[in-house]
């Protein structure tokens, strides 16, 4: 249904799930969530917003270091040295092949923006966290 021109459209629900969903995924761990196929995370104080070019870094892991690597990550995103959003599978996408791999992604809000990528790289390398990039929509 299409809204009708002029009238603005009110984001207040929408926004008040997504406040409740970040609260709710703070303090949760990958090994503990049930219902939920992803854990985001956003930086406290906000950085740039994705544009149609974001980014992500692309993290492989299993369920055994999930939660470590997910506490690392979210700290790191919290304080702004990531990207705009971090997320954390808490199941495996692998369709049954392997039923423990995990992945962590580090989305960046431009994917063409080579500073802001070789900076989101940077922290990671400095955690010693091995991860691959791409585009999220190519």
């Amino acid at each position: 249904m299409t809204e009708p021109k002029g009238d603005k459209i009110d984001l207040s629900l929408i926004q008040m799930v997504q406040r409740a969903r970040m609260a709710h995924d703070a303090e949760a761990l990958p090994s503990q969530m049930e219902g939920v196929y992803w854990i985001e995370y956003k930086p406290e104080v906000p950085v740039a917003p994705p544009t149609s070019r974001a980014g992500v870094f692309v993290i492989e892991t299993d369920a055994v270091q999930a939660d470590a690597l997910w506490a690392a990550v979210k700290e790191a995103t919290r304080t702004g040295a990531l990207g705009y959003k971090s997320k954390v599978t808490t199941a495996s996408r692998s369709r049954g092949k392997d039923r423990d791999d995990r992945l962590v992604h580090v989305l960046t809000a431009d994917a063409d923006d080579a500073a802001d990528v070789a900076r989101v790289r940077a922290a990671l390398d400095a955690l010693g966290i091995t991860a691959s990039f791409r585009r999220v929509n190519g």
